[in-house]
This record gives C-alpha cells, structure tokens and sequence, in this order.
C-alpha cells in the first residue's frame, strides 16, 4: 500500500506525462496511465508478478 502523498503524486505525474507526451506523440502519452492508475488504486501490478517490491509498505 502506498502512502497518501506518493499515491498523489503518482497521479499528478501520469496526468502530467499523458497531457504533455500527447503533444509530441499521442501513441506515447499511454505511458502516463501506469503511474495514474498505480495512484489511483494503490496496486502496483509489477510487484505483484514479479513477487518483489521497492515501494515501501505503509
């Protein structure tokens, strides 16, 4: 589980790669939804498969 402020940021900053890579090519504004949706749920998919994390639990 991700703290408060980290989920905020990881929000923020898929908002911020969507919009602003959406400029340059819009193909690669999808990288802005991994952060987003990590952000929003809390779940982060890669430490789940892969069965290893460097997020810290809180």
């Amino acid at each position: 589980m991700l703290s408060k402020n980290r989920r905020i940021f990881q929000v923020l900053l898929g908002v911020a790669l969507i919009f602003g890579l959406f400029f340059v090519n819009p193909w690669l504004s999808l990288i802005g939804f991994a952060p987003l949706l990590v952000g929003i749920t809390g779940f982060c998919p890669a430490c789940y498969f892969l069965n290893r994390c460097s997020l810290p639990n809180r």
